[in-house]
């Protein structure tokens, strides 16, 4: 596996110990046979578990997250000054290779919600690498809308795949096939056509009382649409950040998204079904994947342990649907959207070859020196960087407004933009536009439709925008380089860490 050592030890599970306000966390990155569907294969795991276990912090803690594989913290903002911290190979740091640590300062200050931490290095995160990171607030303004809210109510859906990244990768660049996952998992657990019964993952609840359910798309490439027979979800937390309650029984999740719902256990006692339905894949192209066999149990106290007796559907439909919408969402603290300063168009679309997508006719290619440290060294206009890096340069203290055009030949794509959030001015799927009180949110579905978003170039640094960043579909925000090199200094590890990559054999990098 490419800059992963099998050799590393197991002595450490996860720690998290609170020291004042700074929280150690140590992940053990190893290889490790695991069968979350019932088939086993080696994948790459954080302590040996899928997902990796949970990093759990309180706000204004300062997370110390020591690691010896290269992750990523989606959704975790970063000051301008620790954007080397932020994770990315080739965009703010180098990856590191067998037998090296590196530890991750985050300081969280005011940031609270759902979020989810996994690896960042080429398609490496589909191999197992993911895991829940959860910023709690002691004083939630909505903590009058739920009872209970800790570990037991954190649900991780995601794709699995049981072919390794590495040969899928390079059946898709020969084929020009797109790769679908063998199943989808809920909390680590599914099951996949003529594969054995695994048990599925239980969620207990108590009768009358209210749960906050943190909800996670974890998945590589695939969207699920999500409902719970007989139950109805309210949405208070939509990546991060709390939504005016919004109540649905059928919510579609793009690979990323993450949504806080509050979940009452007013239904007769008894086991009912989550529904996890994954989509974004023909199943005719793996015979392997039974799009209805996605899904959990949630349990009653006080039922029998067996699954339920009703039929194993696909959830709400026609007059029974009441599905989210991401433009009625509303934040429960309105920021109206400021006027844009610039505007970005990105056109995005396959080139000839089927295997690679662009932006503006450009498929981003990972630069062999990182963004970050071209910007040290005096990298200050768009001419400054390979047109393959896809890289805008942007004063800061703007506002930059982002439109995908509608397309009918384009297909829907979950955009991230790292170290920030956005305003979602156009949702894709309506032709609301909203500049009042719009939802903010860091993954928004982009493409088809059409999408407009905004957000703020507070933060200098190189910030990473994309998505299907192994097959091209990628940008970089370089915002205020003069005031990047200004607050960005050496630390010592981190600068070793393209020495120690660079003098790695070719077949390690």
């Amino acid at each position: 596996m490419k800059l992963l050592a099998a050799a590393f030890s197991t002595f450490l599970a996860l720690l998290v110990s609170a020291q004042g306000h700074f929280n150690d966390v140590t992940l053990d990155i190893i290889n490790v046979d695991l069968a979350p569907d019932g088939f086993t294969r080696s994948i790459v795991s954080a302590n040996g578990t899928f997902p990796g276990p949970l990093i759990r912090a309180t706000k204004g803690d300062t997370l110390r997250v020591t690691v010896n594989n290269k992750l990523d913290f989606d959704g975790i903002f970063f000051d301008a000054n620790n954007s080397y911290n932020e994770g990315t190979p080739f965009v703010t740091t180098c990856p590191f290779g067998p037998n090296v640590s590196y530890t991750y300062v985050l300081p969280l200050a005011n940031q609270t919600g759902t979020y989810w931490y996994h690896s960042q290095l080429s398609m490496q995160y589909a191999d197992g690498l993911r895991g829940p990171l959860i910023i709690y607030d002691p004083e939630d303004p909505q903590a009058d809308l739920y009872d209970v809210d800790d570990e037991s109510t954190i649900w991780f859906i995601s794709d699995w795949w049981h072919n390794s990244t590495v040969p899928m990768l390079a059946s898709y660049q020969a084929t020009q096939i797109i790769p679908v996952s063998d199943s989808g998992l809920f909390n680590g657990a599914g099951r996949y056509n003529s594969g054995p019964q695994t048990e599925y993952a239980v969620s207990k609840v108590t009768t009358g009382k209210r749960y906050r359910m943190r909800l996670i798309n974890a998945s590589a490439r695939s969207d699920f649409t999500v409902s719970i027979d007989n139950h109805t979800m309210t949405v208070i937390g939509t990546d991060g950040v709390a939504t005016v309650p919004y109540t649905v029984n059928v919510i579609d999740m793009l690979a990323g998204q993450r949504y806080d719902v509050v979940l009452t256990a007013d239904q007769p006692v008894g086991n009912y079904w989550i529904n996890t339905i994954l989509g974004g894949g023909n199943p005719a192209r793996n015979l392997n994947l039974n799009v209805t066999l996605g899904r959990g149990i949630l349990r009653y106290e006080g039922a029998d342990a067996a699954e339920p007796t009703a039929p194993m559907t696909l959830g709400p439909n026609g007059v029974n649907a009441i599905p989210l919408k991401e433009w009625e969402l509303m934040p429960l603290v309105p920021i109206p959207a400021p006027p844009f300063d610039m505007e970005l168009t990105f056109v995005t679309s396959i080139t000839s070859k089927k295997t690679q997508w662009n932006i503006n006719n450009i498929s981003y290619l990972s630069p062999e020196v990182p963004t970050l440290l071209k910007i040290l060294d005096g990298a200050s206009s768009d001419a400054d960087f390979n047109q393959t890096e896809n890289t805008f340069v942007l004063p800061v203290n703007k506002i930059i407004q982002v439109t995908f055009p509608s397309s009918e030949e384009d297909e829907l794509h979950p955009f991230h933009l790292h170290g920030n959030n956005f305003w979602v001015i156009k949702s894709n799927g309506s032709d609301t536009v909203n500049e009042v009180n719009p939802i903010r949110r860091d993954v928004v579905g982009a493409g088809a439709g059409g999408t407009t978003l905004r957000f703020s170039t507070d933060k200098a640094g190189p910030w990473f925008f994309f998505w299907h960043m192994s097959a091209g579909l990628a940008s970089v925000m370089a915002v205020g380089p003069d005031e990047t090199r200004a607050v960005v200094h050496s630390t010592g590890k981190w600068d070793d860490l393209c020495d120690a990559y660079n003098a790695l054999p070719a077949e390690l990098q």
